[in-house]
């Protein structure tokens, strides 16, 4: 099994930064992919940001140029470096772990990130 904890939400003025963390524990095999995912009230869910053990990125077009993505393979977690932020960057956001090699994606508990204008 795998677990995952997110940290690092809260609430901040627009314009201003935060950074979440997640950290996975258990059975991890690489090649993975960890991603960021964010819902907000009344919405689906979408993929904010991803990056593969092998280093490559990709981002929403919402968030690109403000929004940064990072992994310690050794340490299983993942960053998001989120500034210059937004009202519409109101949402909860999910950290998802999905192993290449084998089924099931996994998912963290979620952490509340609140923008205030």
């Amino acid at each position: 099994q795998v677990h995952l904890v997110e940290s690092g939400g809260g609430l901040v003025q627009a314009g201003g930064s935060l950074r979440l963390s997640c950290t996975a524990s258990g059975n991890i095999f690489s090649p993975n992919i960890m991603a960021w995912y964010r819902q907000a009230p009344g919405k689906q869910r979408e993929l904010v940001a991803s990056m593969t053990s092998g280093g490559t990125t990709g981002y929403a077009d919402s968030v690109k140029g403000r929004f940064t993505i990072s992994r310690d393979n050794a340490k299983n977690t993942v960053w998001l470096q989120m500034n210059s932020l937004r009202p519409e960057d109101t949402a909860v956001y999910y950290c998802k772990l999905r192993q290449i090699l084998r089924s099931g994606d996994y998912w963290g508990q979620g952490t509340q990130v609140t923008v205030s204008s």
